[in-house]
């Protein structure tokens, strides 16, 4: 009898073990197949999901003569700083940072943007001054119609360096059309 139970204990062991044996390796499997998700999940390209809003995507600012000289004005609303420069001059700047899209603040005192995340620095024209960013920020299309500052977010315009034809200046009283 003591034969009998050794068997039985020889084969209780070997099944026990072959069990635990399956299961580590369908669980090797199972996270497997999670880290293979997980990358494939970070490689590929996320679907944009287009925002719909009431209230369009051009923002009616304000008229020009509201701005100060060498200001900036921030507008919640569509997500961007209008930056007057010294020259008169409008630029919408977006608020996002070109580093890793932390919102910027404008300090007023030091005139000048800074990156709470990572100490970037921009000037009132968006250029950087201190990096890791590494373009400008982004801007939008500013018009003038009737002496009123509009901003056109509906598409970000991208750009490596500040240029003087992204400013938009307003006309002046002497520049009439003639018809």
């Amino acid at each position: 009898m003591p034969e009998k139970q050794e068997n039985l204990q020889n084969s209780t062991n070997t099944s026990r073990r072959s069990f635990f044996n399956k299961l580590w390796i369908f669980l090797g499997f199972v996270a497997f197949a999670e880290f293979i998700s997980v990358v494939g999940a970070f490689l590929l390209p996320r679907k944009r999901r287009i925002k719909t809003s009431n209230f369009g995507p051009i923002i009616e600012a304000g008229p020009v003569e509201k701005f100060p000289l060498d200001s900036v004005t921030a507008f919640i609303r569509g997500k961007f700083y209008l930056s007057r420069l010294e020259d008169g001059g409008f630029l919408a700047l977006s608020r996002k940072c070109t580093h890793l899209g932390c919102t910027i603040p404008w300090i007023s005192k030091e005139k000048n943007f800074a990156c709470p995340c990572h100490s970037s620095a921009f000037d009132i024209r968006g250029e950087v001054i201190s990096p890791p960013a590494p373009r400008a920020l982004d801007i939008y299309h500013v018009f003038i119609e009737n002496n009123i500052i509009k901003v056109d977010t509906g598409k970000k315009i991208k750009r490596t360096e500040f240029r003087s034809g992204q400013v938009t200046y307003p006309k002046k009283k002497n520049d009439r059309i003639t018809g």
